[in-house]
């Protein structure tokens, strides 16, 4: 086992098939010390006993949240750097992949519960996790990736999903309050703001044959940019969309 291999929180890291797990992999891969985060004990549990068994060495610590919880959070980041002691209390980066999306009508026809719903799980999540990471990224002088949605940008017209749009554009609006604020502590932030995911949900429900960006294209774009390469790239969002 590595012990000297950097630490990366992954959150939303649960189900085969979703971004998470992918993002999981792709690190794995690259040799990095993994915190894996979800809501279900045994589906995040399940993918860090796949990524141990395919990556001999890799250092892999699975964790069951309510992310939405501040509390709850903050229990899931103690309960990581205690079982990554070779961090010495560091996080590398932290990538926020939890949250989800319902379609919703408009907004004089839509539902209450469903628009608080979509809040809950893409910003409070991010919100809490951001909160309870902060000393173990400023201890590293590591950074954040959030997760957005193209639906979210100022040019996007997005017709249906008020809820969804308006919760990952609160989600890039934390990533710039964060970039701003935690820049004297040499944390940086960014987003990645996908179009549709090619992920198995979003599969059954809109079939194959859909234009999708691909969970591997976004997981190469988050790599990149808690590497050295982006050490100067701080506050930015990058748009994914599908090739073709």
């Amino acid at each position: 086992m590595n012990n000297t291999a950097p630490l990366v929180v992954i959150t939303g890291a649960g189900r085969d098939g979703q971004l998470g797990a992918a993002l999981a992999q792709a690190f794995a891969a690259s040799g990095h010390a993994l915190a894996l985060i979800d809501r279900t004990d045994a589906h995040v549990h399940q993918l860090a006993d796949a990524l141990r068994a395919a990556h001999l060495g890799v250092a892999v610590s699975s964790h069951a949240a309510d992310l939405a919880n501040a509390h709850d959070a903050q229990r899931a980041a103690h309960e990581l750097l205690a079982a990554h002691p070779a961090a010495h209390g560091r996080v590398h980066a932290a990538v926020l992949a939890a949250g989800g999306f319902t379609m919703t009508n408009a907004v004089d026809t839509s539902d209450p519960d469903t628009w608080a719903h979509m809040f809950r799980i893409n910003v409070d999540t991010a919100y809490a996790s951001t909160r309870a990471l902060l000393p173990a990224l400023r201890a590293a002088r590591g950074s954040l990736v959030y997760v957005g949605s193209v639906s979210a940008l100022p040019q996007a017209k997005p017709r249906g999903i008020a809820a969804y749009a308006a919760a990952k554009s609160a989600v890039l609006t934390l990533m710039r309050t964060v970039s701003a604020d935690e820049l004297p502590n040499g944390v940086r932030a960014n987003a990645v703001a996908p179009g549709t995911i090619r992920t198995s949900d979003n599969i059954a429900a809109m079939g194959d044959s859909n234009s999708y960006v691909s969970r591997e294209s976004i997981a190469s774009v988050v790599q990149f940019l808690v590497s050295d390469a982006a050490r100067d790239v701080t506050g930015q969002t990058i748009p994914l969309t599908p090739s073709a």
